[in-house]
C-alpha cells in the first residue's frame, strides 16, 4: 500500500536524509494516513538535534524545550506552511501530571515512541525506505492490529500513561469519538480509577480537547463516554445536574439525555461550535429553577439562570470572548415564543431588537436541536416557517437607535445640550415608536418630537423612558402569557 504524501513534507525528509539523517513520519499522521483520513498535521522525528536541523533550514523556528523545529515552506495549504521536525526524544519524571520534568535526546525511533500516549499514535513510517515505494512502519506496540481492531488503548501501562500527563484522560474520549472507536478495557478502567487527577490540567488545555470532542462525528456519544468515565464532573458538572432530572409531560427525556440529543442532532446538521455548545447547555438551568415533580413539573425562568451558568462554565473553560458572549446570548433568547396570526409585525421586530437579525439562523438551528431533543419528529414546523417569512416581511423596518433617522449627535444640536443620559432615554422613547409604526421613522417627524421630549422634566421624561425599558416585547405578552402557562414556561 503506496500512500501519499506531500510533496513539502518530501522535500524536508529528503534534505534530511541526504545529511545522514534518519526521518520518520510519526504520529497522527501516520494513523490517519492508514485509515484513509487527510492528517490534521504532519509531523517528523529525526536523529538530527535542534541545532543541525536549524542549519539545514535556515528559515526556521525554534522557541522551545522539547526538540521541535519548526520548519517553514511555501505551501498554500495551512497544515503544512509549517511542519514540526522533532529530534528523538526521552522523557522523565511528571510531578505536575503535565509536564515532563526533563527531556533528554534519544538514538533510536523505539526509544522516542515509547513516550507517545496511545499504540494508535506509536507508529512510525520510514521516509528513506519510502523513497524506495516500500512502507516500513515501526509499530513495535501493536499499533497497526489496534487500528484494525478499532481500539483506543495505551502504551505500556495505563496507570503509569495517565499519571505522566492527565490530559490523555479526555484524550482518549476524544480519540474514541473522532476515529469512531472504542476505549480498551484496561485504559477504561484507569481512567475511571484515575479521573480525578484532571484536576491538575490547565483548564485551557480541557477546552481545547472538549471543542475538539464537540466537533467530533459523535459529539453526543464523547457527552455519554465523559460522564460514563466519570471525566464529566471535572469538565462540564453543572451539565450533570440535569442526569435523572425529570421534566414535565412536554418532554419524555430526562434533562441530561434531552441537552445531548439536542447535541447530537446539532452535530448531524455539521452545525458551528458555537451552535453545538448552545444546544447542549441551553437547558442546562432546568434542574435549580425545577418547581414541583411529575407532568406538571414547571422551570420558570430556566432561560435567564442557564444564561448566567454558561457564562460561567464557559469563562472557567477558559473560552473566547467572543464564543461566550455568542452561546450565552443563545441559551438566553432559545425560549421564544411565536404562534401564527397572535404576533404582529410589531412584535416581530421587537423580536428582532432583543436577539440581534445576526443571530436568527443560529437561534432557530437551537430550537430545531432542542425539539428533535425532544423527542418530536419535525425540527422545523409551519410556525417557524412563518416566522422566518415575517422576519423577511420586517427586515428593512428600523430595529435598532443606529437605524433611526436621527443620532445623538442630532438630539444634542436640536436642544443644544452636551451628551448625557438625557439623550439615550430620548433615543429609547423613540425607537419604541418606530418599532410600533416604522413610518414615524420620518426626520421630520422624529426633529418634532425631540423637541417636545426636550421641554419635558427629567421625572417626566425618566418615566416615559422607563416605560419605554419596560415595555414587554410582543413575544412575552398578552396571549402569549395564557400559552406559556399551558406549556410551564415563564
Amino acid at each position: 500500500m503506496v500512500l501519499k504524501i506531500p510533496k513539502e513534507i518530501k522535500e524536508i525528509s529528503e534534505k534530511l536524509l541526504k545529511s545522514g539523517h534518519q526521518t520518520y513520519l510519526v504520529g497522527g499522521c501516520v494513523r490517519d494516513l492508514f485509515l484513509k483520513r487527510e492528517p490534521k498535521d504532519w509531523d517528523i522525528a529525526t536523529d538530527a538535534t535542534p541545532k543541525e536541523i536549524q542549519k539545514l533550514f535556515p528559515d526556521s523556528v525554534y522557541e522551545n524545550e522539547f526538540g521541535t523545529v519548526g520548519v517553514k515552506t511555501d505551501s498554500k495549504d495551512e497544515k503544512l506552511k509549517v511542519v514540526e521536525v522533532t529530534t528523538f526524544r526521552l522523557e522523565g519524571g511528571y510531578s505536575d501530571k503535565r509536564h515532563p520534568d526533563k527531556v533528554e535526546m534519544a538514538k533510536t525511533i523505539e526509544e522516542d515512541l515509547a513516550r507517545r500516549d496511545f499504540t494508535v499514535n506509536a507508529m512510525a513510517m520510514d521516509l528513506e525506505t519510502r523513497d524506495k515505494k516500500q512502507e516500513t512502519i515501526i509499530d513495535p506496540y501493536g499499533g497497526m492490529a489496534d487500528l484494525k481492531k478499532g481500539v483506543i488503548k495505551t502504551v505500556g501501562e495505563p496507570e503509569k500513561r495517565f499519571g505522566e500527563d492527565a490530559l490523555r484522560l479526555v484524550r482518549a474520549v476524544r480519540f474514541a469519538v473522532e476515529l469512531g472507536f472504542e476505549i480498551d478495557r484496561a485504559t477504561m478502567k484507569a481512567i475511571k480509577d484515575q479521573a480525578g487527577l484532571l484536576e491538575m490540567i490547565a483548564k485551557e488545555r480541557i477546552r481545547d480537547e472538549l471543542a475538539k470532542i464537540i466537533m467530533a462525528p459523535r459529539a453526543a456519544e464523547g457527552i455519554i463516554l465523559l460522564e460514563d468515565t466519570g471525566l464529566l464532573k471535572f469538565v462540564l458538572p453543572e451539565l450533570r445536574e440535569g442526569i435523572g432530572c425529570g421534566q414535565n409531560k412536554h418532554h419524555i427525556y430526562t434533562v441530561f439525555d434531552h441537552n445531548v440529543r439536542a447535541l447530537n442532532y446539532a452535530t448531524e446538521k455539521g452545525y458551528s461550535l458555537v451552535v453545538r455548545l448552545a444546544s447542549l447547555l441551553h437547558d442546562v438551568g432546568k434542574p435549580r429553577t425545577k418547581g414541583g415533580d411529575g407532568p406538571d413539573s414547571t422551570f420558570y425562568s430556566h432561560e435567564v439562570v442557564g444564561a448566567r451558568m454558561t457564562v460561567k462554565i464557559l469563562d472557567r473553560l477558559r473560552f473566547s470572548k467572543d464564543i461566550i458572549d455568542k452561546v450565552t446570548h443563545l441559551v438566553r433568547q432559545h425560549l421564544f415564543y411565536y404562534n401564527v396570526g397572535e404576533v404582529t409585525e410589531a412584535g416581530v421586530r421587537r423580536f428582532l431588537n432583543r436577539v440581534g437579525p445576526e443571530n436568527i439562523d443560529d437561534l432557530l438551528k437551537i430550537r430545531e436541536a432542542d425539539r428533535i431533543g425532544s423527542g418530536v419528529p419535525k425540527a422545523f414546523p409551519y410556525k417557524l416557517r412563518h416566522l422566518l417569512f415575517m422576519i423577511e416581511k420586517v427586515k428593512h423596518d428600523p430595529i435598532h437607535p443606529k437605524m433611526l433617522k436621527v443620532r445623538g449627535d442630532d438630539v444634542m444640536k436640536l436642544l443644544k445640550v452636551s451628551a448625557g443620559p438625557k439623550i439615550g432615554k430620548i433615543l429609547g422613547i423613540l425607537l419604541e415608536e418606530v418599532l410600533d409604526d416604522p413610518k414615524k421613522n420620518d426626520k421630520e417627524y422624529l426633529e418634532k418630537r425631540v423637541k417636545d421630549l426636550g421641554g419635558l422634566s427629567e421625572k417626566v421624561l425618566g418615566e416615559l423612558a422607563e416605560k419605554a425599558r419596560e415595555t414587554k416585547e410582543e413575544f412575552e405578552s398578552g396571549v402569549e402569557e395564557g400559552m406559556k402557562k399551558k406549556f410551564f414556561v415563564k
